[in-house]
């Protein structure tokens, strides 16, 4: 059970977050990684073994606070998608969908088999390693300017695509983890995921006009408090059923990307959004513990190894897909590596089998492995121009 917390202690998250803030800014790198390291060092697992009484604990209202900053995040990805685009796109976004799920999930059930796992271990490893994070990637997106250039769009339509798999995904491998029904219990919890997603897209098909007039409001407060109470009363209830949260977020911004309030909401709730994202961030920190993650620093070596060109080729060829040049595919496949809350997510699926590979090597690794490649993958991103340039170069010496 996660522990109580006191006023100060949300306060002491805070000042983590701030401080975290404050030394990305003056050495000049993502805060997104900082926020994780610092939620490390203060969390129980680090601090909490020295000064306990000091230490934040991962408590429920942190719990609370880190969800919400996956809604906001994936919510104003939403804001970026229409459904006509997203229809108009579908095309594009199945390919290099189905090519970053070919590449890269195989991968991950490969390396579990060679490590002398389960197939359904196996399958598990393949879904840590495959899915990339929507809310790590979209706040780097955001921070570097990136949102609105065309690598932006095949970044965004991939994530769309992993979102919706791992929604299905996850209904199945639950069911198969606890035992209870087996394929039975998996195809009932997928068929009311789909059913759900259902209802949204057509909320999101017909409710434009609805959206439009109910949320009108002359009061700024108002507006942000109705916008929220539909993005994380949506997304509450899609988790209440199984379904991701994340998912529900992003339908729920689609439906007000096709309405006039699109801009007032960026205006007035961006600052909202990169409060809850840094807790978000710095809750992982808080989850990780350095000691559990040395254990399985075998299988993570091989692991970030094996899967980081994996998903720069995936990203790469996905650039191509939308006819992007090669300078910018590579952005796009820099830009997938980052691993982050859906990995976590199998993890916790995970924990609740049997057997040490399922309770204890599993969570682990996958604790190591998202604060590995969110490291990294928020490098790969701040320093693509040094890619870039090598690529270029690469080139011209072939073409001279």
């Amino acid at each position: 059970m996660a522990a109580a917390m006191e006023l100060w202690q949300v306060g002491a998250l805070f000042v983590g977050i701030a401080v975290a803030g404050a030394i990305a800014t003056r050495v000049g790198l993502s805060v997104i990684p900082l926020y994780v390291l610092v939620g490390m060092l203060v969390g129980p697992n680090v601090l909490g073994r020295y000064a306990a009484e000091f230490a934040v604990p991962a408590g429920d209202i942190v719990t609370i606070l880190a969800e919400i900053g996956i809604v906001l995040l994936l919510f104003f990805l939403g804001l970026e998608f229409s459904l006509d685009r997203l229809l108009e796109a579908r095309r594009r976004i199945t390919g290099s969908g189905l090519l970053d799920l070919g590449i890269n999930f195989p991968v991950g059930v490969g390396l579990g088999l060679l490590f002398g796992w389960s197939l359904l271990e196996s399958v598990l490893l393949g879904g840590i390693v495959y899915i990339s994070s929507s809310a790590v990637i979209t706040k780097s997106l955001i921070d570097l300017g990136w949102i609105a250039n065309s690598e932006s769009e095949p970044m965004l339509g991939t994530l769309v695509f992993e979102d919706l798999f791992i929604a299905i995904y996850l209904a199945v491998v639950a069911a198969l983890v606890g035992g209870s029904g087996g394929l039975e219990s998996a195809a009932t919890d997928v068929a009311i995921a789909v059913a759900f997603l259902g209802i949204l897209l057509a909320g999101v098909w017909f409710g434009g006009p609805l959206f439009e007039r109910v949320f009108d409001a002359d009061s700024s407060e108002l507006f942000v408090l109705r916008v929220l109470a539909m993005a994380v009363f949506v997304a509450g209830i899609a988790l209440a059923i199984g379904v991701s949260e994340a998912v529900a977020a992003f339908f729920v911004g689609m439906g007000f990307s096709s309405t006039d309030h699109v801009e007032r909401i960026e205006r007035l709730l961006t600052p909202v959004r990169d409060i809850f994202a840094a807790v978000f961030f710095f809750y992982i920190g808080l989850g990780t513990d350095p000691l559990l993650v040395a254990t399985t620093v075998g299988i993570l070596a091989v692991a970030v190894v094996a899967t980081t060109p994996t998903k720069i080729l995936s990203g790469f060829y996905s650039g191509r897909i939308y006819d992007l040049d090669d300078r910018r595919s590579l952005r796009v496949g820099l830009g997938m590596v980052t691993r982050g809350e859906f990995s976590l997510i199998i993890a916790t699926v995970a924990a609740t089998g049997s057997g040490p590979i399922m309770t204890q090597v599993i969570p682990a690794f996958a604790v190591g492995y998202v604060l590995v490649m969110s490291i990294l993958g928020t490098v790969l991103m701040q320093y693509s121009e040094v890619f870039e340039g090598i690529l270029e170069r690469r080139k011209s010496e072939t073409t001279g």
